[in-house]
């Protein structure tokens, strides 16, 4: 055999057997469409590294019910699971190579989580700085359940029931992260045992991008947001009304491209080839030379160079829903299976495996 050719075939069996040895997993709330938002935060990553990892992705169902909002709307989380995973195959996420799974349709979860619960007190869990964000913005006081209390322990039985590596998630997920390898070190440490493995966060290129109405976060419930599965129509109508730069009264007037939610999305979303023309619309701007509505009109060009083959993909899945349900539902029981390894390895490092050994 060539020395070249030997290299090669050395070479190939490497990939082979390095190529899954590192996992992922990282998921959404199934309370509706996923947007703009959603996409640099973690889709675009979950994308990029799906022939480097093996890559798990979630349906965070039961997380959608610790929403008081969406207690009593089922046929919305339903409808959501769906939507949410025509969003994650229309960005490009191959069912060849990634996993989906509905987080419901797998009661170890549960049990794992209950005995996670055990490993972390309830004044930790409400020092979580994303849940006490999540309490101040839904204006929920007092009033929120017992679940919504216990959804970032369910979370942390979401990464570790698969022993995931890496978690690609957005900025305000990181908390979360943090939280369950605090539980993962305790619960080693307890049971001297190495049946929980930590995970490390990996934020999007850009960490948080803001609504379309300036607020600092792009979300739902604010009505600001730019939907993946959006039309042509709908994101012109969006971007035309968009908020800028409130001090700029006239065309002729200077205006301030430091937090322009304008220009953050011409930032985030243009390709390569026209970051010049960026920069000469952020001079212009800045001396008063071009209006509002150009750089708008250049933005709705952007967006939807960006999203019309994301809308085709997902028009492909949607004239096959046999196939949307056969991908979900044989990754879930593939979760399922690795589901119960992890909660065995637990259960027999806490000596409570009775009938196994």
């Amino acid at each position: 055999m060539p020395k070249e050719q030997g290299k090669g075939m050395q070479d190939m069996v490497y990939l082979e057997e390095t190529k899954f040895m590192k996992r992922i997993l990282t998921g959404d709330n199934t309370t509706g469409k996923l947007h703009l938002g959603h996409y640099v935060g973690s889709l675009e990553n979950r994308v990029k590294l799906q022939d480097e990892y093996e890559t798990f992705i979630l349906l965070a169902d039961l997380h959608a019910f610790a929403y008081p909002k969406y207690v009593d709307q089922p046929e919305v989380v339903s409808q959501s699971s769906r939507e949410v995973l025509l969003d994650n195959l229309s960005v490009g996420l191959d069912p060849e190579k990634v996993t989906f799974f509905a987080e419901s349709a797998i009661p170890e979860l549960y049990e794992l989580a209950s005995i996670l619960t055990m490993q972390v007190s309830l004044p930790r869990v409400l020092r979580n700085p994303t849940l006490k964000e999540e309490i101040k913005d839904k204006g929920l006081g007092d009033n929120y359940s017992l679940g919504f209390v216990y959804f970032p322990v369910l979370q942390a039985a979401d990464i570790l029931c698969v022993k995931a590596d890496l978690v690609p998630v957005g900025e305000d997920q990181l908390p979360h992260i943090e939280l369950t390898n605090e539980i993962v070190r305790r619960f080693n440490q307890v049971y001297k045992a190495d049946a929980l493995k930590e995970a490390k966060g990996m934020v999007g290129r850009v960490k948080r991008l803001v609504g379309t109405d300036g607020n600092a976060k792009m979300t739902k419930s604010l009505d600001n947001t730019i939907y993946l599965s959006d039309s042509a129509e709908e994101v012109q109508k969006k971007v035309m009304s968009m908020y800028t730069d409130p001090t700029r009264l006239k065309v002729t007037d200077p205006g301030h491209i430091e937090g322009n939610p304008v220009f953050i999305y011409l930032d985030a979303f243009v390709k390569e080839e026209d970051k010049n023309k960026i920069q000469e619309y952020k001079q212009r701007y800045e001396r008063g030379t071009v209006g509002d509505v150009e750089v708008k009109r250049f933005l709705v060009e952007v967006l939807n160079e960006f999203l019309e083959p994301i809308r085709q993909k997902r028009r492909e899945y949607e004239t096959q829903p046999e196939l949307v349900d056969k991908i979900l539902k044989e990754g879930t029981e593939k979760v399922r299976e690795e589901a119960k390894k992890t909660l065995e390895e637990v259960k027999k490092a806490m000596k409570i495996n009775y009938f196994n050994d």
